[in-house]
């Protein structure tokens, strides 16, 4: 979550912060280089992020409620107030660590859901929720807190403008945005290793190569706005959502806050934090009055409060950390890329396979620089997070592997033996391992449940209704435990009755539109009225503003008069279409939508975000409305 205290920034606190930094990075160095950081003990812990969601299955933005209400250092907030976050205690890598790794976790969920019952909302965990809309994504729904604010104004000062993201998959997202927001759309189950110092570099770079793999097996969120595109979508959409970079028309190199890296380290975590301080500016800032020479001279740790808030602003897949435990220093290396969900089990899975393969592989692979290039890790990441399971990876030596058969052939051999060295129960190994084995066997992971299930719906009702549906049978599984390769396909009745699925116009309106400019002629309107068998062209400019909307009957009316007719000059569209349109915005209630057009007398709404044209509704879409309404009541 990272420090909260913090403001926007001035000259004079961003000079004082930078030298702060600074002296803690100094200070850093002086603790590794006289062996103040702990050693020889390994611990693990995780971060669990998730979604709130009201009876429809549409984000809750109630995560101040919710800390309220559990008064429990535990839980925490994130960017949006639809988003929660509850933290692990630390545990000793040894023995029965993971099977009691997950009984806290399933307490602390258990007094989440209670919390959550209490104010009428529920809760689901899944790396982008199905039923988010990009009208959720306002500065509304962010939490109330400076962090946020000021990072979200940092980010957008550098930027010099919208965000723009493209994602291309099976579909394809184009859209812009105002805001860190976007960030919100993700929720993660993150892990992390306490490691020595001197190993640090070696497992760094381990957990940079089997990062690939890991993904594979865990994807989760295949879905973003309806759209379908990459297995594990948050890869590319957090790198997008929080990018400082502007275009420009050099080809000056531009480092991202969110990467893989660049290279493989060489002896330390400092490469780390010199790259990050020497790159990226600083973000945000507090007023710090720790001196870390004057605590460590008396025997103290010091916290390096300027160094980790600068830190939580890089946004590494792999971070590595500095933190304090019973008095000790020690460093960690924190593993971002998985997703939340989809149930308990398999985050306990995926974690153990992650445990699994840093034990093992530092022992079957030691120096991995030797034998694996960063370019071909990196390579084997994006490829992860776009096709899952049936990514193909160069792996070590060169050898080229389906992910299925390196994970089955060789790795969970590799992470069974290393939980085993490390004397991890035997029973958890088998119990976590198993699951992977049997998902990637299954071909199921969660990525594809959403998919397949999106798939046996097709056709069924409105968009908006599947995507709940997928919502409600995901938080139905979870509350079963079981894994994802068990859950039976989502059904349409898995989202209640479809009326509470059509509230709003953003949930029913059609996004395919068939549009025409200004200066194209009406016979072209005509043309796609009769090919598509619509009613209504709007017609928009080239930054795709709504300009005014041919009509059928409008039409009519011309052929009536004789234009049109051949032999008569060819007519643009901006001298016969209609100017004074009546308009909807996304967020418009149904039944305001329909009187509206009760009252304006007009058989279809453009629907509007600022002056672009995003949709649009018509009395068609009502009738089906209504006849589905009309068989609800018939069969009751």
């Amino acid at each position: 979550m990272g420090e909260q205290d913090v403001r926007e920034l001035d000259t004079e606190l961003q000079r004082d912060f930078t030298r702060k930094l600074l002296a803690d990075l100094r200070a850093l160095e002086l603790l590794l280089d006289h062996g103040f950081l702990e050693s020889g003990v390994r611990r693990i812990g995780v971060e669990q992020e998730l979604f709130l969601v009201d009876r429809r299955w549409r984000p809750a933005p109630l995560a101040m409620e919710m800390i309220d209400r559990l008064a429990d250092d535990h839980f925490t907030t994130e960017v949006a107030r639809f988003n929660l976050e509850f933290n692990s205690d630390p545990l000793v890598f040894e023995t029965d660590c993971l099977s009691r790794l997950e009984r806290q976790l399933e307490a602390l969920l258990a007094r989440a859901r209670e919390a959550a019952a209490e104010l009428g909302i529920g809760l689901v965990m899944v790396g982008i929720l199905p039923t988010l809309e990009k009208s959720d994504l306002t500065l509304a729904n962010m939490t109330p807190k400076p962090r946020y604010f000021a990072l979200n104004d940092a980010m957008r000062r550098l930027r010099g403008g919208d965000y723009e993201f493209h994602i291309k998959g099976l579909d394809e997202l184009l859209v812009s945005h105002d805001s860190v927001m976007v960030e919100a759309c993700n929720t993660s189950f993150q892990t992390h290793f306490q490691v020595g110092p001197e190993e640090f570099a070696e497992l760094y770079n381990l957990t940079l190569a089997i990062a690939a793999p890991v993904l594979a097996v865990a994807c989760n969120s295949p879905l973003l706005f309806g759209r379908r595109l990459w297995r594990e979508t948050r890869i590319a959409l957090f790198q997008q959502s929080v990018d400082h970079r502007a275009a420009t028309p050099s080809l000056r190199e531009q480092a991202p806050r969110v990467s893989f890296g660049r290279r493989w380290l060489d002896d330390s975590v400092l490469e780390i934090f010199r790259e990050d301080i020497a790159r990226f500016r600083v973000l945000l800032a507090a007023e710090i009055d720790e001196d870390p020479f004057a605590r460590i001279r008396a025997n103290e740790i010091p916290e390096l409060k300027a160094l980790r808030l600068h830190n939580g602003t890089i946004y590494r897949w792999a971070r590595p950390c500095y933190g304090i435990h019973d008095g000790r220093a020690h460093l960690r290396i924190e593993n971002r890329i998985l997703p939340a969900g989809p149930s308990l089990r398999d985050e306990m899975a995926n974690a153990a396979f992650w445990y699994g393969l840093l034990a093992g592989a530092s022992r079957e692979y030691g120096d991995i620089r030797s034998r694996l290039e960063f370019d071909h890790a990196q390579e084997n990441f994006l490829a992860a997070a776009r096709l899952g399971l049936r990514a193909r990876f160069t792996w070590l030596d060169g050898a080229d592997l389906t992910a299925e058969k390196l994970v089955l052939d060789e790795l969970l051999p590799l992470a069974r033996e290393g939980l085993r060295v490390k004397e991890i129960a035997a029973e958890d190994a088998d119990r976590y391992l198993g699951v992977i084995e049997e998902r990637v066997r299954a071909g199921r992971t969660g990525a594809q449940w959403l998919l397949d299930s999106l798939a046996a719906m097709r056709g069924q009702g409105l968009a908006a209704e599947r995507l709940a549906a997928l919502t409600a049978a995901t938080a139905d599984q979870q509350r079963q435990g079981k894994p994802v390769h068990e859950w039976p396909l989502a059904r349409r009745e898995d989202a209640g009755g479809w009326e509470q699925h059509f509230t709003r116009v953003e949930q029913f309106m059609s996004r395919d539109l068939f549009t025409v400019g200004p200066d194209d002629i009406v016979d072209l309107a005509a043309a796609i009225m009769d090919w598509k068998n619509i009613h209504y062209v709007p017609v928009e400019d080239a930054h795709h503003r709504l300009l005014g909307l041919v009509t059928h009957r409008r039409l009519l009316r011309l052929l009536g008069q004789g234009q049109g007719s051949a032999g008569s000059r060819p007519l643009p569209v901006h001298e016969v279409m209609k100017r004074e349109v009546v308009t909807a915005t996304p967020e418009m209630s149904a039944l305001d939508a329909m009187s509206l057009m009760r009252q304006r007398r007009v058989g279809c709404l453009p629907v509007l975000q600022g002056e672009r044209l995003i949709g649009l509704v018509t009395e068609n879409d009502f009738l089906g409305v209504a006849g589905q309404l009309l068989e609800h009541e018939l069969r009751r």
